[in-house]
């Protein structure tokens, strides 16, 4: 069923297995000439601009210190969609007993890098029932116009349904863009008004919605791209659940502060019953970085997600979650069962880093060991991706080569290079010296200067180290696949980095 390297009439290794394989000598595509007219030949999407960094961090701040809004504004848009009506929030898909799925998170920056999966999506997607898009479709603030580029534009071709659930990003706009495009409502909901000193009544006053100025040539592209029937889609919600004939994919949107509240909640408890085979598809994943976050719900009153995902009685076999832009796997032992927690964010926005990820086994998880975890980038061409970032930005020599980053790494965190070419590799006391100088930087993912470096060296050159999801799933047997999309020609026959089935007769993980 799994479509392999082979198939798609490509013979170099993975990552794991070679340095060719990760990408470091490919050719790169010309990804400019991907770009609409319109973008073609000016400068990348940056995070660094002023009104880009205003869009897409005063609102976080906000919502950290004063509460997230996007619970009440949540129940707000459905209430204006269902009237006094049963919410029906439910994708019908029982006509796939045998669906495929392409899921690709954080996508939406709109230039070189979320068009470096392009190939790889047509490679190995191009035949998939549907896709997911699993959070942060805009960047840096949501916004109905910024669909011409960073969503209509770059998919016009894919021939099925888009299905999506928002991320952090959608919501600093009010969730406006992403309920008007995917939900077709454009009246945004009124809150009412809140004393100006209480919280909610400051968050109020401080909350930065941009008005969007009219654009003939966005409005034109949106009106006009992706209006085969084929195509088509109108959302429930931004939270839903997605029926197949085998297994059903339960989407929650986790907001901005990575929480659900009491409503979506209750219907998460109610979706999540019986013995069909579930997946888990969330904004914010439920490990990440050698850490388990399992989502409260209602302010923990009611629990976390994870305490559904685990019940037995649910049978959820995986979650899937984007946020991290970057691909994680943690295999967890949960009773007598295996429950697979993914973090698929590596999509189309800037690289974060995987050489921060600790050894797994002295990271205090329980249920899963480093020899079970796997991520992509691997750490070593993380720490080499990231040392020629400083080498380019910074005085000094900070470029550690591919082969170098990986042996490092591999001593550092305790354990032997996966590549089997570099096992006589030694490492000369200048690298080691370049290590410890890098490693440390740029902080501590989601520490106090993680963003400001990672934004700072937003690249868009190969190897990108991009990834996507292929779920395939029938009666017998469920597989997902992650493919690596590096922004070289050779992305036009992906070979997959990471695979893992799922045996539906006798419910366990075939790794």
């Amino acid at each position: 069923m799994s479509r392999s390297g082979n198939e798609h009439g490509r013979s170099t290794a993975n990552s794991r297995e070679s340095i060719a394989g990760a990408g470091w000598s490919g050719e790169p595509t010309d990804l400019n000439a991907l770009l609409p007219d319109a973008l073609r030949g000016k400068p990348s999407f940056s995070w660094l601009r002023p009104k880009v960094l205003l869009g897409g961090r005063r609102n976080d701040v906000v919502a950290k210190y004063l509460g997230d809004p996007s619970h009440d504004l949540r129940e707000l848009w459905l209430r204006a969609l269902y009237d006094d009506r049963p919410r029906e929030l439910t994708v019908d898909r029982t006509d796939l007993n045998e669906p495929s799925v392409l899921i690709i998170g954080d996508t939406g920056e709109g230039d070189m890098s979320q068009y470096a999966p392009l190939a790889v999506l047509d490679a190995i997607g191009g035949d998939t029932d549907f896709m997911v898009i699993c959070s942060d479709v805009i960047y840096p603030a949501g916004g109905y116009l910024e669909y011409a580029y960073k969503f209509c534009w770059p998919y016009r071709d894919y021939p099925a349904p888009i299905y999506a659930i928002p991320g952090n990003h959608d919501w600093y706009d009010g969730l406006r863009g992403f309920m008007a495009y995917f939900c077709g409502r454009s009246d945004p909901p009124v809150p009412s008004r809140r004393p100006l000193l209480s919280k909610a009544g400051l968050r109020d006053r401080l909350w930065l919605t941009e008005v969007e100025k009219p654009d003939p040539v966005k409005s034109e592209l949106i009106a006009t791209l992706r209006q085969q029937p084929a195509q088509q889609t109108v959302l429930p919600g931004s939270y839903y659940r997605i029926q197949t004939g085998v297994v059903d994919l339960i989407a929650i949107d986790t907001g901005i502060d990575g929480t659900i509240d009491a409503v979506q909640g209750a219907w998460l408890a109610e979706v999540s019953r019986g013995p069909k085979p579930k997946v888990l598809l969330t904004g914010k994943p439920i490990y990440v970085n050698g850490t388990y976050r399992p989502c409260a719900i209602d302010r923990g009153r009611q629990g976390t997600v994870d305490d559904l995902v685990r019940d037995p009685g649910n049978h959820y076999i995986a979650a899937i979650g984007g946020d991290l832009h970057n691909y994680q796997r943690y295999p967890v032992s949960v009773g007598d069962r295996t429950i697979q927690y993914i973090v698929s964010g590596g999509g189309g926005a800037y690289m974060h880093p995987t050489h921060k990820i600790p050894n797994i086994d002295r990271s205090g998880l329980i249920g899963v060991t480093e020899e079970q975890f796997r991520c992509y980038p691997l750490r070593g061409d993380s720490l080499s991706f990231y040392s020629q970032l400083y080498d380019q930005k910074l005085p000094g020599s900070w470029r550690i080569s591919p082969e170098d980053a990986a042996v490092y790494m591999a001593s550092r965190i305790g354990v032997s290079p996966t590549k089997p070419e570099l096992s006589d590799h030694v490492l000369t006391s200048d690298v080691i010296r370049r290590g410890n100088r890098v490693f440390p930087l740029p902080g501590p993912p989601h520490g106090p200067w993680h963003s400001v470096f990672a934004e700072f060296f937003d690249w868009n050159e190969p190897p990108l180290f991009k990834s996507l999801l292929r779920l395939e799933a029938s009666s017998q047997q469920l597989t997902i696949s992650c493919f690596p999309a590096t922004g070289s020609r050779g992305d036009t026959s992906p070979t997959a980095e990471d695979q893992i089935s799922y045996d539906m007769t006798l419910q366990h993980w075939q790794i």
